[in-house]
């Protein structure tokens, strides 16, 4: 596995070394920060992506479109009542 060295000096590592928790080493710190940032991104473009397919996607925009309709605040009513 590839190992890389990255250098932090001044503020920047001033600021990472205040805000990690006293417990973490500040390298496990970036690794959870830059971990964290990823996951954003990759939720990000899992949402431009689905919004496309809704978009490219008549059915999946209606079924969306019901269940944005839907009250969600009234209990269902069980096989045995009438609606």
């Amino acid at each position: 596995m590839k190992a890389t060295t990255i250098k932090l000096e001044g503020e920047l590592l001033e600021n990472l070394e205040a805000s990690k928790p006293t417990d973490q080493s500040l390298t496990a710190y970036v690794r959870t920060v830059l971990r964290k940032n990823l996951d954003r991104i990759e939720v990000r473009e899992a949402a431009v992506a689905y919004r496309a397919f809704v978009e490219s996607n008549k059915n999946e925009k209606a079924l969306l479109d019901e269940w944005d309709r839907a009250d969600l605040n009234t209990p269902p009513h069980s096989k045995n009542e009438a609606p």
